[in-house]
């Protein structure tokens, strides 16, 4: 590992202990800042009501951390809407963000519009299929943003089961996205949930990155903020365990693809020579092919909108 990677793990590496709550909320006094929180979801009526009642019950009624609350609804079919406006968080549809913009499938999609119908200084991404949710995962996060002004993005860092087996969970991660990082940006070999959807950092770096439209919005994000703010600019806190719905294995590969090709581009922003993937089910006559095309389209900085540019200067 990076000399430098070593000393990062020592000063930009924490637990979510090494904040109480009452520091961060007298650092959030002090400085004036401003959170919004935002949940993508698509079809996830069986979680996203906890989420946002932990949410509202610690962190906006106990203590106001979070400022607004905001579901940003992909196009779900079952009632997340319903259930997460239940709950008491403001639903926004994807589709009625920039209409001008026609949206594509894509969780990177969802918090790209989501920068336009959010006002908070600071801006904080938590999956919507997390089990068990603790407001640590927010707090955690935010907490130094808050207290740190050199800290410009925190990833949250958890062990992930898998079938009642710890640390088996972040296949994706282990197989694709950890061995691209340290061949590619060893500066960023320290992360040890670089995939992982809970994250807060500055509106002020998230308006300058461009977002890939699909699986590929973290990685993409990770080295673009390496480049626009350096290493020391970003942090990750230890939330505990994360809990969620795993997917399958084809699924995975879709999801590998869609952050190789973000990889790719990265690296030398080339031509993509192939932008989709085959993969075999077995059907009544032996393995039938599938094939599904790789993410392929990316979102520009929400900064060059002018939608964003109005916005800023009303």
């Amino acid at each position: 590992m990076l000399e430098e990677v070593e000393r990062w793990l020592g000063t930009r590496s924490w637990s979510a202990n090494d904040r109480p709550l009452h520091r961060i909320m007298a650092a959030k006094q002090r400085t004036g800042q401003t959170v919004s929180v935002v949940l993508p979801a698509l079809n996830e009526e069986a979680t996203v009501g906890d989420i946002v009642a932990v949410i509202r019950h610690d962190l906006m009624r106990q203590v106001p951390l979070v400022d607004e609350l905001v579901v940003v609804d992909s196009g779900s079919t079952d009632r997340t809407s319903e259930v997460a406006a239940a709950a008491g968080a403001r639903v926004v549809h994807r589709d009625v963000i920039l209409p001008r913009l026609p949206a594509v499938p894509g969780k990177g999609e969802v918090l790209w519009r989501s920068l336009l119908v959010t006002g908070g200084d600071i801006v904080c991404f938590v999956d919507a299929d997390l089990r068990d949710f603790s407001s640590d995962f927010v707090s955690g996060i935010v907490g130094p943003l808050l207290t740190d002004p050199d800290v410009d993005l925190v990833k949250a860092m958890y062990d992930r089961p898998l079938s009642g087996a710890a640390g088996q969970g972040g296949r994706v991660t282990e197989l694709m996205a950890r061995p691209l990082l340290n061949m590619h940006w060893p500066q960023l070999a320290g992360f040890v949930q670089p995939l992982g959807g809970e994250y807060a950092a500055r509106r002020s770096l998230l308006e300058q990155l461009p977002f890939p439209v699909g699986y590929g919005v973290e990685l993409g994000m990770l080295v673009d903020a390496l480049h626009l703010s350096g290493l020391d600019a970003l942090a990750q806190v230890d939330v505990g365990v994360r809990k969620h719905r795993h997917q399958d294995g084809q699924a995975l590969g879709r999801m590998a693809a869609a952050i190789y090709r973000t990889a790719q581009l990265r690296l030398a922003r080339g031509h993509l020579i192939r932008p989709s993937l085959t993969q075999f089910e077995r059907g009544e006559d032996g393995f039938e092919p599938r094939t599904y095309s790789v993410d392929t389209e990316e979102r520009p900085p929400m900064v060059d909108i002018a939608e964003y540019q109005a916005r800023k200067a009303a």
